[in-house]
């Protein structure tokens, strides 16, 4: 680790909010909001009070910015959450206290006072001592809860505050503190000893001189709270660096940054995917500034979870405001192939994206990506991206059946093929045609594919099975006939899930028993290990639960209360040589797995 200027002190909570200092800690507005809750709030409470005085609260990074020397002002680029944590803790002993002012004697009012200029500066009535970043409206809400408690002048209180988790905190913490004064029987000498306990507890200062040294300790420390990301990372480092070179726009650029995750969610891991996906997607271009000798990839050969933030800090360093307009734009691109943003997105290729979803193509999302970003050079259009799209979607398909290629192969392999098109100059139908023959060489072989489409694949890969079965099932829908076999309740589960027709549970009824077996139930056992979960067993259904282990005649006929068929014959296609027979028999099975193996290798041919 390797930092120019660093100074670490060890400081108790009485003189890093020391009522006589004019010291100021500034959350700045680019970090991320207050995110503690009721399980970190109860640890820090719990710890204080289990542990001995001068408990080791954690550690703060901060930089100096200060341009009065009357008035120390510090940046806090890591330890927030425990800073703005303690003085909502203060603050709540300081409401409860002010509370019963009027029972203090002339020292425990002194004390009170002192309390208060722990969280406002002194001779000034608003300069709040620590304060919090805009976002998640955190600086509102604790503004507006001094106020109420009187540390600062009157103001009123943001709507919802009490939603939301500056307040939630406080009310924790006074809630925490009141029962315990009230369970020990010593009322206002309890709360000062909880005060005396607060006070003690220790936090190390950790000052540096710039951002990047900063940054480099986010690494090495293991601070306790709630960590920083590998994107929390990436953001901090970009602003603190526009910070430098553009402070008067940095509200700009961060209102860029929130544009940039509004396009990729709210959900870290898919976050983090894309920045090691953007960088795996367009390695060749973001490595040229940095080729200095014979290394082709000077920042990295593939961007992991472990080398992210090495190839982005690189990145961002050597030109921030590039690589903001870049970010931006890729992950427009992003948010439409994950449809977390598809206005005007055509509907077949927002069908194809879904289907790509639904297979766990997710590795293929970097491919696609330079795809759209390149149309033009590429001279590819939708139809052409539609087309693709349904390769990959096969293509997945037969390799999560068949683990051919395994998965820690599928990232290499589009890289590998990304790089191939900008080697050979590959346009236009090449293209696809040169990525079928590039799947073709990894892919298992048909015969591979039919071996195992014939095995229990419910077993196997429910997942696969079931989007299989929904494909068979559409390609028999007209406008009239449609049905959304993809629909979820609130829990998340499909309405329409695989039926067995032959049931699975270890209870076989003994009218299956007689129908598969002659009643023989040793036999009926040894075949439901052998089909039960075969395609020629499975189909799909809205009343899984209605049907469940019924006979097969009931199961086959069965209405729902306005008379219309909910067994096997609701309509769908994939029904239909289930219908029309009068026994379930292994046999049918045996021949219904022929069938559909025959259709399902045709449907998903490379």
């Amino acid at each position: 680790m390797n930092i120019n200027s660093i100074n670490v002190n060890k400081y108790p909570i009485s003189q890093m909010f020391d009522p006589d200092s004019r010291t100021v800690f500034e959350i700045p507005k680019y970090q991320r909001e207050y995110v503690w809750g009721t399980r970190e709030w109860a640890a820090l409470y719990d710890d204080l009070f289990e542990n001995g005085e001068g408990y080791f609260l954690g550690s703060i990074i901060c930089i100096n910015s200060t341009t009065n020397t009357l008035s120390p002002k510090f940046e806090v680029v890591d330890g927030q959450q425990r800073l703005t944590t303690t003085s909502l803790f203060l603050a709540a002993l300081y409401d409860i206290l002010n509370a019963h002012k009027e029972e203090l004697d002339e020292d425990q009012q002194a004390d009170l006072l002192q309390l208060r200029r722990k969280l406002v500066l002194k001779k000034t009535t608003q300069d709040l001592r620590v304060i919090p970043q805009i976002q998640g409206n955190n600086l509102e809400d604790y503004m507006g809860l001094m106020a109420k408690i009187g540390i600062i002048p009157q103001r009123a209180m943001p709507n919802f505050a009490g939603l939301r988790r500056i307040v939630k905190g406080f009310n924790y913490f006074k809630k925490r503190i009141e029962t315990d004064a009230d369970k020990s029987g010593e009322g206002i000498h309890m709360l000062f000893r909880i005060l005396d306990k607060v006070n003690a507890a220790i936090l190390v200062m950790i000052e540096v001189s710039n951002h990047a040294d900063a940054y480099t300790l986010f690494e090495s420390l293991n601070n306790r709270g709630t960590p920083l990301t590998s994107v929390d990372l990436i953001k901090n480092l970009l602003l603190a660096r526009l910070d430098i070179t553009e402070s008067e726009n940095l509200d700009y650029y961060f209102a860029r940054w929130r544009e940039v995750l509004s396009n990729l969610g709210d959900d870290y891991s898919v976050q983090e995917r894309f920045f090691r996906q953007n960088y795996n997607a367009f390695r060749g271009t973001l490595n040229a500034p940095f080729r200095h000798d014979d290394r082709i990839y000077p920042l990295g050969v593939i961007a992991t979870r472990s080398t992210l933030l090495d190839i982005y800090e690189k990145l961002v360093n050597r030109d921030p405001k590039e690589f903001l307009d870049a970010i931006t734009e890729n992950s427009a691109i992003y948010a439409t192939i994950t449809l977390n943003k598809a206005e005007g997105l055509p509907s077949e290729l927002r069908e194809c994206y879904l289907d790509l979803q639904r297979v766990q193509g997710a590795p293929a999302y970097l491919f696609l990506m330079y795809l759209i970003k390149n149309k033009n050079a590429l001279e590819i259009i939708d139809d052409d991206i539609v087309k693709i799209t349904r390769l990959l979607i096969n293509f997945f398909i037969r390799r999560n059946l068949t683990d051919t290629p395994p998965t820690r192969d599928l990232t290499r392999l589009f890289m590998a093929y990304i790089e191939e098109i900008e080697q050979n100059g590959y346009a236009g139908e090449r293209v696809y045609n040169n990525l079928r023959i590039k799947l073709l060489s990894v892919s298992a072989s048909d015969d591979s594919f039919a071996e195992k489409l014939h095995g229990p694949v419910y077993e196997e890969n429910s997942g696969a099975c079931r989007f299989i079965l929904c494909m068979m099932a559409k390609t028999g829908m007209t406008q009239e006939t449609y049905v959304d076999l993809w629909r979820q309740y609130d829990s998340k589960q499909y309405v329409w899930s695989i039926e067995h027709i032959f049931p699975q549970g270890n209870n076989i009824p003994q009218a299956w028993v007689d129908m598969i077996a002659d009643g023989d139930r040793n036999k009926a056992q040894e075949f439901q290990a052998l089909y039960v979960h075969t395609f020629g067993n499975l189909t799909i259904t809205g009343y899984n639960s209605s049907l469940s282990n019924k006979s097969f005649e009931e199961k086959r006929d069965r209405k729902d209360n306005s008379g219309k068929y909910i067994g096997y014959r609701n309509g769908l296609n994939l029904n239909a040589d289930v219908a029309d027979k009068t026994a379930w028999t292994v046999d049918a099975i045996k021949a219904r797995t022929d069938s559909m193996v025959e259709k399902i290798l045709a449907m998903f041919q490379l």
